[in-house]
């Protein structure tokens, strides 16, 4: 099943006689940082669940979630949510969210897809305010 949108070409030559292409790319970087910013929250508040510093975990996972500054990829503005820190999460990261052969089940297992899930309608609302505001 496929859809169809009409009219994108012309909402956009339309936006770009009334806003330079700077204005636009400024309104669209500040739209995915809040976003973002809704994502990592319950990226964070998911993670804490499992990243409590018990002696299980030390909280490095928790501690090195970042958001990237907004760049063109292929053609369209990208903000990217990732693991960066002096720890390397980013390695294992996968393996708290899928298990592994002999951990099938782990603590953190499914927390990302959880997070992604449970922010997407705040990303949506936080970016539509934003466009709206802009706009």
């Amino acid at each position: 099943m496929g859809l169809r949108v009409y009219g994108v070409q012309r909402l956009m030559n339309e936006l770009e006689l009334k806003f330079s292409k700077e204005q636009i790319k400024s309104i669209v970087d500040e739209a995915l940082i809040a976003g973002a910013l809704i994502l990592g929250m319950e990226l964070r508040r998911q993670i804490r669940t499992f990243s409590d510093g018990t002696g299980y975990s030390k909280g490095y996972t928790l501690d090195e979630i970042t958001i990237s500054e907004p760049l063109d990829k292929l053609g369209n503005r990208t903000i990217t949510v990732h693991w960066k820190g002096k720890h390397g999460r980013y390695r294992i990261i996968h393996l708290n969210e899928w298990g592994t052969i002999k951990n099938p089940n782990p603590r953190g297992k499914g927390k990302i897809a959880k997070a992604m899930a449970l922010s997407q309608q705040a990303y949506g609302k936080a970016v539509r305010d934003v466009l709206r505001r802009r706009l």
